[in-house]
């Protein structure tokens, strides 16, 4: 048996899925975060699953999430639905609860927050709201587990008697009444072959939902019928046809609720979340205090905790690394052999995972964030702007990450409503500049910069952030045209953060970042190893050989570069093992010049001119991101072809807009 939970964002279908699971999947404060279905065996009761959809605010199938939640219903056809609405805000949440009830599947209707309800003076007369909604309805509170069982007994003698919800016209006269009556007759035929009431297949060919339509396959005369039935409608009540339908459904809720609900007195915590925002999203404030918060968040992040965290584990790792050397040294390891394990496995991936601490400190902050409700603010605040280039405010989120690592941001991309905004800021993400760059950026301002060395970073930040917004400007008018979805987002309470949901979305990314670096970057490392260790006839050369494939390799891709003033094979091949780490850049011009760490910016310094140097860094910030990125958006993106598209574009930007910085800076400087 299969129970499927749908509900509002931030209603607590995360939480209710846990409580019945007891899975520990991530629950946070902000819409989105489930933005995939998750499966569960119900605890306490054999052969029962549950699956969580992601929040949804009606079946209109305006962005993913509502496409994903509606699709999985019609069919997967659980046998049962569990609308968890929130019993603060009734109204709003019964919207939804009316389009699943048109859907005639059998349905339990979870009242969630009670305890918030009762304990500002509301409440509800469940029966009576039973009974006008024609469904069971049962009241809960999922956070303390009250109630639970009750719905969860209800929810299996409803799913094994298969009851559906009762025949209830919500709307007995008038124009929209007459309409639907209308298209009800042309696609009853088509909604029994389909599986679906007469009820909901006119509302949403009504609605114009292409998708369902086109299942319905209705003919052109029908489509006609439907088409006429619709204008007379919008004529007679002097709305469109979503205006009409949206109208018919909240007179119904607001009659429903005028019999069933005593409304709760404004809560504490909605009141102090109105102070708070006094500051957080006023008009002048909001982005400086925003821009404040992330600046104290990146500098604990990459100056203090996490950088001091990783440089320990950085220092266990070479001792680790160290005693291994030593004891293969002993055993008298062939030393192709022992270099394979020491110079590959341990140095590659060993210098991967010491990046391990700031990923889990930055994304120890950003939880508190998002459990807060603040991200839910920033989004509202950023919307205006990012709209003007195409984007909606949901964006902004992973492109803010993007500053820390592209891997997690890429994967935030998740959260936003639509598949047209996902990939667009996929696209985008990775010209933010990540903090692995930022060894390039430093050793080029020590060779050619000393002195103004905030005066570099701050042009290259910028200058991603400018190159984002020209290439989003650019994608919204050719390859994502068309506009962003229309941005709807709850901002809830501000709530004190959960420790159990921040340890869990820190250990969701530890793990996902473990796992990458025992796959992928491994992979990687042994490829890059090899070429660094074999010429073309797999002899064995030094890891400073000319004659590696490596070198090769190089020297076969150093004339596209020579264009930017950078031509060396040296820096080519730098470039390429940058594709698997960035920070691998300045090691491998370190291993390819013969020289130390301390005496590199003198021999950089020397294939340079201050104009190449220009463009290099420019270079460096837009190129293609990391393979443990890439890997990342093959998977979000679900197709290696279209990932390689991406990753073909962001070289070509980074070497058109590097020549013309190499040449502003030839004719300046």
């Amino acid at each position: 048996m299969l129970a499927a939970l749908v509900g509002n964002p931030n209603c607590g279908k995360t939480t209710l899925f846990n409580q019945l699971t007891g899975s520990n999947q991530h629950v946070g404060n902000f819409p989105g975060v489930t933005v995939e279905h998750k499966f569960g065996e119900v605890t306490g009761h054999k052969n029962w699953r549950v699956v969580d959809l992601p929040g949804i605010y009606s079946l209109r199938a305006y962005s993913g999430e509502e496409v994903i939640a509606r699709n999985f219903i019609l069919d997967n056809n659980p046998d049962v639905i569990i609308n968890i609405a929130d019993a603060t805000n009734i109204e709003r949440n019964l919207y939804l609860t009316l389009q699943l009830i048109e859907m005639g599947k059998p349905m339990v209707l979870a009242l969630n927050m009670m305890d918030e309800l009762l304990g500002n003076h509301g409440s509800v007369d469940v029966e009576k709201l039973s009974r006008r909604l024609g469904i069971p309805v049962v009241p809960i509170t999922a956070a303390k587990n009250d109630g639970v069982e009750e719905l969860m007994t209800l929810t299996a003698e409803t799913a094994m008697n298969k009851q559906k919800p009762k025949k209830n016209d919500i709307c007995k006269a008038g124009p929209v009444h007459r309409c639907i009556h209308t298209v009800s007759h042309v696609v009853e035929d088509h909604g029994e072959r389909l599986g679906v009431p007469s009820r909901f297949a006119a509302t949403r060919a009504i609605e114009k939902d292409r998708e369902i339509t086109e299942r319905l396959a209705l003919s052109e005369n029908e489509l006609e019928l439907i088409e006429h039935a619709v204008l007379e409608m919008e004529r007679e009540s002097g709305l469109d046809r979503h205006a009409a339908l949206a109208d018919m459904r909240y007179r119904y809720i607001e009659a429903v609720c005028n019999e069933t609900v005593v409304k709760a007195k404004e809560s504490k915590e909605r009141l102090r979340s109105e102070r708070i925002d006094k500051l957080l999203t006023n008009k002048y404030l909001a982005i400086p205090v925003f821009v404040g918060i992330m600046a104290f968040i990146f500098w604990m992040t990459f100056s203090v905790i996490g950088q001091r965290l990783s440089d320990l584990l950085a220092m266990g790792i070479d001792a680790i690394t160290a005693a291994a050397d030593a004891a293969l040294t002993a055993y008298g390891l062939n030393p192709t052999v022992q270099s394979l394990v020491i110079d590959g496995v341990f140095a590659g991936v060993g210098s991967v995972l010491s990046f391990l601490p700031i990923i889990l400190v930055l994304f120890f902050f950003l939880a508190i964030l998002e459990d807060t409700g603040y991200m839910s603010r920033v989004a509202f605040v950023m919307d205006k702007l990012l709209r003007k280039i195409g984007l909606s405010g949901r964006s902004f989120v992973p492109m803010l990450i993007g500053f820390g690592c592209s891997v997690p941001a890429i994967m935030a991309t998740r959260t936003l409503s639509s598949e047209r905004d996902r990939k667009m800021t996929l696209m985008l993400v990775p010209f933010m500049s990540c903090s692995a760059k930022i060894p390039i950026y430093a050793m080029f301002t020590a060779a050619f910069f000393p002195g103004k060395g905030a005066l570099v970073m701050t042009c290259l930040y910028l200058g991603g952030m400018l190159v984002a917004i020209i290439a989003a400007k650019l994608l919204s008018l050719t390859a994502f045209t068309g506009k962003p979805v229309p941005f709807v987002m709850e901002l809830p309470n501000y709530r004190m953060p959960s420790a159990k949901s921040v340890l869990l979305l820190m250990w969701e990314k530890a793990w996902d970042f473990i796992r990458r670096a025992f796959t992928v970057i491994f992979v990687a490392t042994i490829v890059i190893w090899f070429l660094q260790h074999f010429d073309a006839r797999l002899n064995v050369v030094g890891d400073q050989s000319s004659e590696s494939l490596l070198a090769c390799i190089g020297m076969w891709i150093a004339p596209v570069f020579a264009p930017l003033g950078f031509g060396d094979w040296r820096i080519a091949t730098s470039l390429v093992t940058g594709i698997m780490a960035k920070e691998a850049v300045i090691s491998s011009m370190g291993v390819l010049l013969h020289v130390g760490t301390d005496a590199l910016a003198a021999a950089i310094s020397g294939l340079f001119t201050i104009p190449s140097a220009l463009g290099f860094l420019s270079f460096c910030l837009l190129y293609t991101p990391c393979v443990a990125a890439i890997s990342t958006m093959k998977r979000e993106l679900n197709s290696g072809f279209k990932t390689l598209l991406v990753v073909m574009s962001q070289c070509c930007v980074a070497w058109l807009v590097s020549y013309a910085v190499y040449l502003l800076a030839g004719v300046i400087i």
